[in-house]
């Protein structure tokens, strides 16, 4: 009595660790989607970006107040459960960025800077 006890116990151990265990591919199957929250991380090299668009010092320290609030705004839409809050998020806070950096730069460097915005953001997905 006691082997077949012992032999329930462990069989239970092992479907229990493997349940919890579980991969994408299991979460894609059972229709739950994993988010990459690397992707939502839209920290950048500010000595590059200031080169690439020909920064004052003014607008370099005004364009990394803004960025940091966009990652922030960034990384709270990577903690949305729901997909479609995801995507609101993600519009929501690129539509600010854009508003906040066209105060900032002149026409020709919010040119640039939405070209690289834009090209991150299909890079990474979103």
């Amino acid at each position: 009595m006691k082997k077949v006890i012992l032999t329930v116990v462990a069989v239970m151990t092992f479907t229990l660790s493997f349940a919890e265990n579980g991969t994408e591919k299991d979460a894609a199957f059972f229709g739950r989607r994993t988010v990459n929250v690397e992707n939502y991380d839209m920290s950048f090299d500010m000595r590059r970006l200031a080169a690439k668009l020909d920064l004052t010092a003014d607008q370099m320290e005004a364009v990394q107040v803004i960025q940091d609030n966009f990652n922030t705004e960034m990384q709270s839409a990577a903690t949305a459960t729901r997909g479609f809050e995801r995507r609101h998020l993600v519009h929501e806070a690129v539509r600010k960025d854009a508003r906040q950096m066209q105060r900032v730069l002149n026409d020709k460097q919010f040119g640039t800077y939405m070209m690289l915005l834009g090209t991150t953001l299909q890079n990474k997905g979103l």
